[in-house]
């Protein structure tokens, strides 16, 4: 795999070309001034340079000319937003490779690395194109770690946890990813050759909660017209994700304790006891410490379930891997939209990395995939993005200071309701006003038969 040094004072377009790059299977360093380039140099077999003609502390020509006393033979595609003649051929004379103009063209860039690098290709080089070179994603490929501290934390401790026994809590903001979490615990596990069942405590209604994890038996109450296979069993000897575990009732929460501690279920309307192993995890984003404390979740069952606990950074905490998940979204949106954009210009990116994404990621793949249907050009630019983003500050900003997290399920209706009115029926932005996830909430207006 060749290596490629990219040398580029602006940290934005550096991380914008280093993803590019990435995804046509080059390895990439990166530099911000001549002397970090002059040490990567130092250290590294480079195949390939990529400079802009601008830089802190010297200009492009300064490192060819550094290059050329080392005799050093990499070829160096000069890069710059100011296309003078002059430069180009002073940087020609000197060695460099061959010279391109911001914003770069990716198909012309391309061509140009692929040249001189002297790249086998079956095809010609006027048939190489971005649409046919476009980014490798595997489509059930749903999450990406991320680089910042926050990421390397979480899956140090995913890492840790996930071969052992230890029945997992996932505590964390709506959107931030809870349920690949433990996707990617199941993963990593002993279990991984087994099911995996994922069930929404909020959308359970509570004269259904037994069935859904426990079975029935046909005829045993009105309604149950066939047998129905519990959640359990179908997790048995894999792991059973339960999503919001704090709203499960009372009486819920009994019967799940009894079924944990006894390793054993009972379907609705049977007198056999059937044996189940399973792995639990669970996820929230309520504290369910404060719910002791109120009375609406046991003591014992948290303990139960909490062996182990990751706290799920929020996206705003993880300025780091904002730009790496924005690249990542367009990939997937690239091809399930059958679309070719290359990236976000430095408006757009400076927008992605202001933004507070109060939706976290869930946020950003939906804004992302609208942007990249609206999008006319190789990139995203701010046009696509501003009336999304202005959209969502807008309704942040008309909210009031009540608390509408469904905390109380005598009153969930009442505020479901509310939020919907303050957003304009919009049910996504209802959803984040709620700190729930859309598929919650439409299991609820299905519940309460709201329209």
């Amino acid at each position: 795999m060749k290596r490629i040094l990219i040398v580029e004072d602006d940290t934005t377009y550096s991380l914008m070309l280093k993803t590019w790059l990435k995804k046509k299977e080059f390895e990439v360093e990166t530099a911000g001034n001549i002397k970090d380039a002059q040490k990567i140099l130092n250290n590294y077999h480079i195949d390939l340079i990529l400079s802009d003609l601008r830089l802190p502390d010297h200009d492009g020509i300064s490192l060819l000319e550094w290059m050329n006393v080392k005799k050093n033979p990499i070829p160096l595609i000069i890069m710059t937003g100011y296309a003078e003649i002059q430069t180009a051929v002073q940087a020609m004379k000197l060695g460099a490779k061959d010279y391109v103009s911001k914003p770069i063209n990716p198909d012309e860039l391309l061509k140009k690395i692929i040249e001189a690098l002297k790249v086998d290709t079956q095809q010609p080089l006027k048939n190489i194109s971005l649409k046919e070179n476009k980014a490798k994603v595997t489509i059930h490929q749903e999450y990406l770690e991320g680089e910042s501290d926050a990421a390397k934390e979480l899956y140090h401790y995913v890492k840790l946890v996930a071969p052992t026994p230890m029945s997992v809590l996932i505590n964390g903001a709506s959107g931030t990813g809870k349920e690949y979490i433990a996707h990617r615990i199941h993963q990593l596990s002993k279990r991984s050759d087994k099911p995996f069942i994922a069930i929404d405590c909020g959308a359970i209604p509570k004269e259904l909660a037994a069935s859904e994890f426990f079975g029935h038996i046909k005829g045993s109450f009105t309604g149950a017209i066939n047998d129905k296979t519990g959640a359990f069993l179908e997790a048995n000897g894999g792991t059973l994700f339960l999503d919001e575990v704090g709203n499960l009732n009372y009486e819920t929460q009994i019967q799940l304790l009894r079924a944990l501690q006894e390793r054993k279920i009972k379907p609705i309307g049977s007198n056999q006891e059937i044996m189940v192993d399973i792995r639990l995890i669970t996820a929230t984003n309520e504290n369910l410490e404060n719910a002791i404390s109120n009375g609406t979740f046991r003591e014992d069952l948290y303990h139960r379930i909490n062996e182990f606990t990751i706290r799920m950074p929020q996206l705003k905490d993880r300025k780091e891997d904002i730009l790496h998940f924005a690249n990542f979204f367009l990939d997937q949106a690239n091809q399930e939209l059958d679309k070719h954009i290359f990236g976000f210009d430095n408006e757009a990116s400076i927008m992605l990395l202001q933004y507070n994404w109060p939706g976290n990621l869930r946020q950003m793949k939906n804004i992302i995939r609208r942007a990249t249907l609206l999008a006319n050009n190789d990139y995203i630019t701010a046009s696509e993005l501003k009336q999304e983003l202005n959209d969502i500050n807008e309704v942040q900003a008309s909210i009031s200071i009540n608390d509408f997290s469904l905390k109380n399920p005598n009153t969930e209706r009442e505020r479901i309701l509310e939020a919907l009115k303050q957003t304009g029926n919009n049910k996504s932005r209802a959803a984040q006003l709620l700190n729930i996830d859309r598929k919650t909430l439409y299991n609820k207006l299905k519940l309460y038969h709201i329209e």
